[in-house]
């Protein structure tokens, strides 16, 4: 292993790959301007302030790279200290957590109802936003990376409430989406995929979150830490417009039977009237009721009579019938 490996090497590595995901963020936040969604106006402006702090940052982790590898390119005693664009990197990150947090806690709430554990959410992903900023300040303030041991229990509070905060809603998402299955095929695949996005929504970011505090913790004297905490953010914008966009593809996977216009883990369906055949055979015609989200911004709630077609069996399942 080189000698700037572990200093030059990890760190570009992160910049690279923040790179490829503000791509992502770009093509994402085009989709999304360019298709119509009927969605309130704090979640358009939630979108825009995350994608006006993913470029600031963006441009803010080039100049990082540009910084390391052209203007110190002969200078190692820059390596013991840290530039601006680390701070700026640890706010930029709480931001972007807080913001896509703060529409996931949302979704919690309308699906839920509990006002209690979306309280807790809010709290959580508030503290990992203010320790984040504070750790971001504090470590511009102490610039040497040697008087960074005050430093870490700052970075921890700040990664763990971040991580608590994700955590507790996948794990929401998941298990209110769980309930909600039918036995109907069309209505569980559906359910299936929004639970896929439900696990992707907090793993990826809460494994880098976690990757990034314990490489701070130990492996201080180096930038691995930059590595992880670089990204981070554009996680969460990817992640939360993935889930806006996604409203289209589960539209047309439906087809015509259910107009759902949800995004990921915000719809939820109940089945209140019995099938009209009998259950031991196959079923060419069913009527049911079902309560589908129809708003992505307040999971506003319709009840709609639907029409299953003959490839559609009924299963029972969670006791329903």
């Amino acid at each position: 292993m080189g000698q700037w490996d572990e200093i030059v090497g990890v760190l570009l590595l992160g910049i690279m790959f923040n790179t490829y995901l503000y791509g992502l963020v770009t093509y994402q936040f085009i989709t999304y301007y360019t298709s119509k969604y009927n969605d309130a106006l704090w979640i358009r402006a939630i979108v825009g302030c995350l994608f006006f702090v993913d470029t600031a940052h963006s441009c803010v982790a080039i100049y990082a790279a540009w910084e390391t590898c052209v203007t110190n390119y002969t200078n190692p005693a820059y390596f013991a200290t840290v530039s601006w664009t680390i701070p700026f990197t640890a706010c930029a990150t709480s931001v972007a957590a807080f913001l896509s947090q703060g529409f996931l806690g949302h979704r919690v709430l309308i699906l839920t109802k509990s006002k209690l554990l979306a309280g807790v959410i809010g709290v959580f992903s508030f503290l990992g936003f203010f320790f984040g900023f504070y750790a971001g300040i504090y470590s511009g303030i102490l610039h040497e990376v040697a008087k960074f041991g005050p430093l870490g229990p700052f970075v921890t509070c700040w990664l763990t409430f971040q991580t608590a905060a994700d955590v507790m809603i996948t794990v929401t998402l998941i298990w209110t989406l769980k309930k909600a299955r039918t036995g109907f095929r069309k209505t569980d695949t559906i359910i299936n995929r929004l639970i896929r996005g439900a696990v992707q929504t907090g793993l990826f970011a809460s494994i880098f979150a976690l990757c990034d505090m314990f490489a701070f913790q130990f492996r201080r004297e180096t930038y691995l830490y930059a590595m992880f905490a670089y990204p981070i953010g554009r996680i969460y914008t990817n992640t939360l417009l993935d889930t806006l966009n996604a409203r289209n593809s589960l539209k047309q996977q439906n087809g015509a039977t259910m107009d759902v216009e949800s995004e990921g883990n915000t719809a939820a369906f109940r089945m209140t009237d019995q099938p009209r055949q009998d259950m031991s055979h196959t079923v060419h015609s069913i009527h049911v009721k079902q309560d589908i989200v129809t708003d992505v911004a307040t999971a506003s709630i319709e009840e709609r009579d639907v029409k299953y077609k003959t490839d559609d069996v009924y299963q029972p399942s969670n006791g329903m019938l």
